[in-house]
This record gives structure tokens, C-alpha cells and sequence, in this order.
């Protein structure tokens, strides 16, 4: 269970930081999640082909466990934005 979440996790961080890559590109920032999920996917594969102990148990379910993972690195940081916006109105 404990390499599951680390893998989940990895990928999580792995597609934040391409959010990131294209944050600060010449791309739109409203493709960022579509850019995240497809990644996310992307590794998703990779990992059940590569990693054994991979959550999953087909490429399919793979692929749906790296577009969650790879969303939820968009929704993160969405919530951290939000969250210290908040705080510096809040001052």
C-alpha cells in the first residue's frame, strides 16, 4: 500500500511541476489541466508497464489513476492559491 501512495504521489508532483513548466510558457494558462491530465496519463501508463506494485490492474485503470493524479496537482495548487489569497486580504 505504502509504494501505491508514493507512486499516486509522484505523479501528482511530477505533473505540478509541469503545470508550472507551462505557467510560465508562451501557452495559455486554461490548457494547463487538459496539459496535467494528458501527462498524468502518460505516466499513468508508464508506471503499470514499469513499476510493479502499481495501483491498477489493467493500462485502463492506470490511465484514469494518472488523469486523477495529474488533475489533482491543478486542484492543489488551485486550493493553495485560494487559500493564501484569502490570508493576504485577511492582513
Amino acid at each position: 500500500m505504502e509504494q501505491e501512495t508514493l507512486t499516486v504521489t509522484a505523479i501528482t508532483v511530477i505533473c505540478g511541476l509541469i503545470g508550472q513548466a507551462v505557467k510560465v510558457s508562451p501557452l495559455d494558462s486554461k490548457y494547463i489541466p487538459v496539459i496535467v491530465g494528458v501527462c498524468g496519463c502518460a505516466l499513468g501508463i508508464i508506471g503499470q508497464l514499469f513499476i510493479n506494485g502499481f495501483p491498477g490492474d489493467s493500462l485502463l485503470t492506470a490511465a484514469a489513476i494518472g488523469i486523477a493524479s495529474g488533475l489533482a496537482s491543478t486542484g492543489a495548487h488551485q486550493a493553495y492559491a485560494q487559500l493564501r489569497e484569502h490570508e493576504t486580504r485577511d492582513s
